[in-house]
C-alpha cells in the first residue's frame, strides 16, 4: 500500500505541477479581462437571479434547482476536509491562495455557465444535456470532438474514484468514527485489516440512500439538493459565524498568518526556503480550492444546461454564485477557524483538523460541537455525492451515445464504488481525487480560452439589451 500511495503522490505532482496551476489562473484572468470583471460588477444582479427563476425559460429544472445540483456536488468535504488538508500541508498562506484562484474561477464558472446554455442539445430520450462535451463539439467544431470525449473520459474517473465517490463516502466515516468511536475500540476484520464497527454501519446506511436517490435521476437529484442544500449551508455557515464572533479579537493576527504565510514573509532564511513556502500554499491553496469549488474543472456547467432559461449569459451569472458562495463564504469560514485555533499545526489530520478547531471555537461541550461538524460533513459529502453521479453519467452518455442499458450499468458501479470507499486510506483517495481534477480541467481550459471570444460577444449583448429595458431583469 505504500507503494501504491507513493506512485499515487508522484502522478499527483506532476498533473499538480506549475504549467497546470498557471493555466488555469491564467483562464480566470484572461475571462476577467474579457469580461471586465462581471463577478465585481454584476455580483448583486447574480444574487439575485440566483433565487429569481426566469418566467418564459426552457430547460428540466428551475436555474435554482440547477444551482442546487452544482453546489451539492461542490459544497462537500472540499469545504471542511480539503481546506483543512490544504492548510495542514500548504500553511496558513493556502487559504489566501484558495481565495484568489475563487475570485478569477468566478470568471471562469461564469464562462462555464454561459457555454452550457448556448451549446447544450436535446438528446433521444428527450434529455438535456451540456456541458464542455457540448461547448467543444458545437462551438470549437466536430473536428475538436476528441477533446470533448478526453474531458467526458476523464468525468467518469472523477465521479467513480475521485471527487464523486471515494473521497466523500470516506469524509462522511471518518468523521461518525470521530465522534462515536474516536479511539477505534469496536472493530471487525475485513480482507485482513481492522475497520471500526461505526466505519462500516455508517458506509452501508449511505451507500443504500445514495441508491434509493440517484435511480431517480436529475430530477429526483436535484428536488433533494434544493431541499437540503440551502439549509445545509445556513447551519454550516452559522456554526463558523460562531466561532469567528466569539473570538473576533484573534481575527487579525489570524490574517496576518494568512497573508505571511502566502508570500512566505515567515521565512527569515528567504531565497529557496520562502520559495518553497510559497510554492506549497500556492499549489495545495490552489488545488484544494478547486476541488472544493470546481471553478474550471467544467463539472457545474453538466448541471447548468438543465436550467430553465434562454439567456445564456443569465445562468452563467447563477453559475458564478455557486463559486462565491463555495469558497468565498464558506471556505473563508472553515480557513479563519482553523487557523485561529492552530489545529494545522498539532499533527492531526483530516476531518480531525477541523474538529479540533470546532472544539475550540464553538462555546459548546466538545462532544456538542464534534456532533454539528459530523453532521454537517456528512450532509455535505453525501449531497456531492449525489451531484457527481449526475455529471459522471452525463459524461458517460456522451460517451456511449445516451445508451440507457450503459447508463443503468453505472449507476450499480457508481454505488459500488460508494459502498468501498470507507475502505481506502486518505492520502491515495485525496491524491486520487486531485489527479482526476487536474485531467478534467486541462481540455475544459483549453476550451475556455478558445471560447473566450464568444463569451464576450454573449456578454457584451446581453448587458446591452439588459440596459435597453429588452430582457427579464
Amino acid at each position: 500500500m505504500d507503494e501504491f500511495n507513493s506512485i499515487v503522490r508522484s502522478v499527483d505532482d506532476v498533473v499538480w505541477g506549475l504549467p497546470l496551476i498557471v493555466l488555469i489562473l491564467g483562464c480566470g484572468v484572461l475571462l476577467s479581462l474579457r469580461i471586465g470583471f462581471l463577478q465585481v460588477r454584476k455580483l448583486g444582479l447574480a444574487l439575485k437571479y440566483m433565487v429569481k427563476d426566469e418566467e418564459h425559460g426552457e430547460g428540466e429544472v428551475s436555474s435554482f434547482a440547477a444551482l442546487c445540483t452544482a453546489l451539492s456536488a461542490t459544497v462537500g468535504t472540499g469545504n471542511i476536509v480539503g481546506v483543512a488538508t490544504a492548510i495542514a500541508a500548504g500553511g496558513p498562506g493556502a487559504l489566501f491562495w484558495m481565495e484568489a484562484a475563487a475570485f478569477f474561477g468566478m470568471a471562469t464558472k461564469y464562462a462555464e455557465g454561459l457555454l452550457a446554455i448556448k451549446f447544450r442539445k436535446t438528446d433521444v430520450n428527450g434529455n438535456i444535456l451540456g456541458g464542455p462535451f457540448y461547448y467543444i463539439e458545437n462551438g470549437m467544431g466536430r473536428k475538436w470532438r476528441w477533446l470533448g470525449k478526453l474531458f467526458a473520459f476523464f468525468g467518469v474517473g472523477a465521479g467513480l474514484m475521485g471527487i464523486g465517490t471515494i473521497t466523500q463516502i470516506n469524509g462522511i466515516t471518518s468523521a461518525a468514527n470521530n465522534f462515536f468511536d474516536p479511539e477505534s475500540t469496536h472493530t471487525v476484520s475485513i480482507l485482513g485489516r481492522d475497520y471500526t464497527i461505526t466505519t462500516v454501519i455508517a458506509g452501508l446506511i449511505i451507500t443504500v440512500l445514495v441508491g434509493l436517490i440517484i435511480i431517480g435521476g436529475i430530477k429526483r437529484i436535484s428536488a433533494v439538493a434544493e431541499l437540503i442544500v440551502p439549509a445545509m449551508i445556513v447551519l454550516y455557515i452559522a456554526s463558523c459565524l460562531l466561532i469567528v464572533i466569539s473570538h473576533i479579537t484573534e481575527i487579525p493576527s489570524a490574517i496576518a498568518v494568512i497573508v505571511k504565510g502566502a508570500f512566505g514573509l515567515r521565512q527569515a532564511a528567504g531565497g529557496a526556503a520562502g520559495y518553497a513556502v510559497v510554492a506549497a500554499s500556492m499549489r495545495n491553496g490552489i488545488a484544494r480550492g478547486i476541488f472544493s469549488n470546481e471553478a474550471g474543472l467544467g463539472s457545474a456547467p453538466i448541471a447548468a444546461a438543465a436550467a430553465r432559461t434562454r439567456e445564456p449569459a443569465r445562468q452563467g451569472l447563477v453559475t458564478m454564485t455557486g463559486t462565491f458562495i463555495d469558497t468565498i463564504v464558506v471556505c473563508t469560514m472553515t480557513g479563519l477557524s482553523i487557523v485561529m485555533a492552530g489545529s494545522y499545526d498539532k499533527g492531526l489530520v483530516g476531518v480531525g483538523i477541523t474538529t479540533d478547531a470546532f472544539a475550540y471555537g464553538l462555546p459548546f461541550p466538545e462532544k456538542v460541537s464534534a456532533f454539528i461538524l459530523m453532521v454537517c460533513l456528512a450532509i455535505f459529502a453525501f449531497t456531492t455525492i449525489l451531484g457527481w453521479n449526475y455529471y459522471s453519467e452525463r459524461c458517460l452518455s456522451y460517451l456511449t451515445g445516451s445508451d440507457l442499458r450503459a447508463a443503468k450499468i453505472f449507476r450499480w458501479v457508481y454505488i459500488a464504488a460508494v459502498f468501498i470507499g470507507p475502505y481506502l486510506t486518505v492520502e491515495a483517495v485525496w491524491n486520487l481525487a486531485d489527479i482526476f481534477n487536474g485531467l478534467m480541467a486541462l481540455p475544459n481550459i483549453a476550451a475556455l480560452i478558445m471560447l473566450s471570444g464568444t463569451v464576450k460577444t454573449e456578454t457584451a449583448d446581453y448587458l446591452a439589451r439588459l440596459r435597453a429595458g429588452k430582457t427579464e431583469n
